[in-house]
C-alpha cells in the first residue's frame, strides 16, 4: 500500500524519543499502552514483566534470524500478515489498527519485514501510549504517541503508493 522512496529514508535516522538501554528506566517513563515494534523490544519488556499491547515481530533482529531464546519467548501470533522490507502492506496496516483497538494483547507475526511498522503504530497508538522500537546498535525508542504525530502523518504523506487510502483505512 505504502513504499519508502530512497529519498526518504534518512528521514528515519533520526529516533522518534530517547534510547533506553535499560528497560526498568524505559518502563518507568512509559505510558499505557504500549506498541512494541521488533522481537528483541517484546522480548526486553517481557522479561521486564510487561506485556506489550500489541507485539509486532518478524522473528529477526538486525536482519538476521533471532537468538532461540527471544523466539521461543514469542507469544503465538495472533495474526500472521506479509510486508516486504521497506512497505506498509495493506494487511498491516489492518491488523494493527484492529490490534490496537482490541483491548487484549495482541501478537502480529510479520513474514517479510517489520521495521516501518513503528510509523503506523505511531500514527494508531492513543495519545497516552507509547511505541517501543530497537534503534540498531543503540538500544529501544520510546516513542510518545501524542508528540509524534505531525511528524508522523508528515512522513506517510511522503511516502510512495496510495497515501489516501492508507490514512482512510487507518482512520477507520
Amino acid at each position: 500500500m505504502l513504499s519508502l522512496p530512497p529519498a526518504l529514508r534518512k528521514a528515519f535516522k533520526e529516533p522518534f524519543g530517547p534510547i533506553y538501554t535499560d528497560t526498568e528506566n524505559l518502563l518507568a517513563d512509559a505510558g499505557d499502552p504500549i506498541v512494541a515494534v521488533g522481537d528483541v523490544v517484546t522480548y526486553h519488556l517481557q522479561s521486564a514483566g510487561r506485556e506489550p499491547r500489541v507485539a509486532v515481530v518478524d522473528g529477526r533482529t538486525e536482519r538476521e534470524t533471532a537468538p532461540d531464546e527471544i523466539r521461543a519467548s514469542t507469544p503465538p501470533p495472533d495474526v500472521t500478515v506479509e510486508n516486504p522490507p521497506a512497505t506498509l502492506s495493506r494487511d498491516l496496516l489492518v491488523a494493527l489498527r484492529d490490534a490496537v483497538e482490541e483491548p487484549d494483547s495482541t501478537t502480529i507475526a510479520v513474514e517479510g519485514e517489520e521495521d516501518l511498522a513503528a510509523l503506523a503504530a505511531l500514527y494508531l497508538c492513543p495519545e497516552s501510549g507509547n511505541v517501543v522500537y530497537g534503534q540498531p546498535g543503540e538500544g529501544m525508542v520510546l516513542a510518545d504517541c501524542a508528540e509524534s504525530q505531525g511528524r508522523v502523518r508528515h512522513l506517510l504523506g511522503q511516502m510512495d503508493g496510495d497515501v489516501t487510502g492508507a490514512l482512510a483505512l487507518l482512520d477507520g
